[in-house]
């Protein structure tokens, strides 16, 4: 380990340099790979959210992914700006927590919007007012309808139930992890006809354990993952695929000097009369029986046994 200075502590005036095991994990440099399908399960959050918004509160809402970022939780919780909301909320199959921030911008437009006040810029109460009953209890009513479509946009990497279990005012009420723990943050700004603010969602690297490496596939159904909207398309393409269906009028085994002296007019008795049920072929695949009839002035079958459960012995 090389012994240059990462981070200076000042002692009696004079700087520091701090060595070793102590300054690496007090560093502010993370180094944490890349989870591509984290950032494609935050990207659709953003329309699946917008929508439950506008059905919500019927005005024209934008949502917007602003950044995801990795930073270490103490650092994250210490830079929010008071007054503002925290949401701690549970991971149900995964026995882990996350947080949700709300500032303060965004809570009084969600109250304004949710109570019937008119849209617009407007200015924000003085600081130091503490937030109503009425205020937290509609903001936590947005938050979980939030986790609830994060939840949604997360079905295609793992089934998972996101519960809200309490709101806080203060970070240090909040507090899920060790302030040098690493954390995944995915940002987003909510604007409701020139008033709203911005919210995050905060998820330790050990909530997203459990589904790292499916995080960390470069598209959907690599690996071990599996894409439902590919398999959907792929069966529908399946059922509106057209194939010929053989009926096997008989089989009778003949020598090949016989077959080769066939002529025009000759007849071949097979063992099979008109009643008896004819087998059904599909690229050479037995699929079932059926009778040969007539409707009208064709030529028709009428299947005898079930295609799904298979040829019967």
């Amino acid at each position: 380990m090389s012994d240059d200075p990462i981070r200076l502590a000042a002692v009696d005036g004079e700087a520091v340099p701090r060595k070793g095991l102590k300054a690496v994990l007090e560093s502010n440099v993370i180094n944490h790979e890349r989870l591509p399908m984290l950032e494609v399960v935050c990207e659709r959050m953003v329309r699946i959210f917008a929508t439950s918004m506008r059905n919500l509160t019927s005005d024209a809402i934008e949502v917007n992914l602003e950044r995801i970022t990795s930073v270490r939780f103490g650092d994250f919780m210490d830079n929010i700006a008071l007054p503002a909301m925290f949401g701690v909320f549970q991971v149900k199959p995964w026995e882990s927590y996350g947080v949700v921030t709300v500032d303060a911008g965004l809570i009084y437009g969600i109250v304004d919007a949710l109570l019937g006040g008119r849209g617009g810029t407007r200015s924000l109460p003085p600081e130091g007012r503490t937030f109503t009953t009425i205020e937290s209890s509609l903001v936590s009513r947005v938050v979980q309808m939030a986790l609830d479509d994060f939840a949604s946009a997360f079905e295609e990497i793992a089934p998972v139930a996101m519960a809200l279990e309490r709101m806080e005012l203060s970070p240090r009420f909040a507090a899920i992890a060790e302030p040098s723990n690493v954390a995944a943050v995915a940002t987003y700004s909510v604007n409701m006809e020139g008033r709203g603010g911005v919210f995050s969602v905060l998820l330790p690297y050990a909530t997203l354990e459990p589904v790292r490496e499916k995080l960390l596939q470069r598209f959907m159904g690599e690996k071990a993952g599996r894409d439902r909207i590919w398999a959907d398309h792929m069966a529908s393409e399946l059922y509106n695929t057209q194939v010929v269906v053989d009926v096997v009028l008989g089989e009778k085994m003949m020598p090949l000097r016989d077959v080769r002296g066939l002529k025009v007019g000759d007849t071949i008795s097979l063992s099979n009369s008109p009643d008896d049920a004819l087998q059904v072929h599909c690229g050479g695949v037995p699929l079932g029986r059926a009778h040969i009839g007539q409707r009208s002035s064709n030529i028709a079958i009428r299947m005898a046994t079930d295609i799904a459960k298979g040829y019967p012995k």
